[in-house]
């Protein structure tokens, strides 16, 4: 058995690789930014300094009122591609030999809690586009 100190000694060093890429990618975005300031023109104008949104002038108030509903799709889609990301290691452990069975109910189990969902949703009106 090995002494713990040397264990110790082992984990760390696998921690440190992470802690130079960390460091080397922050180093990277730092000189990259600062090459940008160095390097770019420097000319401010009244039509550089005013907010520009899309192309459209800014015009009224700051303030607008957004619909709800883009915010609902946005969230269902979320919820659904991160659903979906737990049907890949499903998909290697169904083929593992002696899970098969289980796996596949719990599946289905799985399928039918984001059908309900969805199902839900559509009742309450919530996928219809207007």
């Amino acid at each position: 058995m090995r002494e713990p100190t040397v264990v110790a000694a082992d984990y760390f060093d696998t921690y440190s690789v992470v802690g130079l890429l960390a460091v080397v990618g922050v180093l990277f975005v730092a000189v990259a930014f600062g090459a940008g300031r160095l390097l770019r023109p420097v000319v401010p104008t009244p039509e550089k300094l005013l907010t520009y949104e899309c192309g459209v002038d800014p015009v009224g108030e700051g303030w607008a009122h957004t619909q709800v509903r883009y915010y609902v799709y946005a969230f269902l889609y979320v919820i659904f591609a991160v659903d979906s990301i737990f049907l890949f290691p499903w998909a290697t452990v169904f083929a593992a030999p002696g899970y098969g069975a289980t796996t596949l109910v719990e599946m289905f189990v799985f399928l039918g809690f984001l059908a309900v969902g969805l199902l839900y949703a559509y009742k309450k009106g919530v996928l219809a586009w207007t």
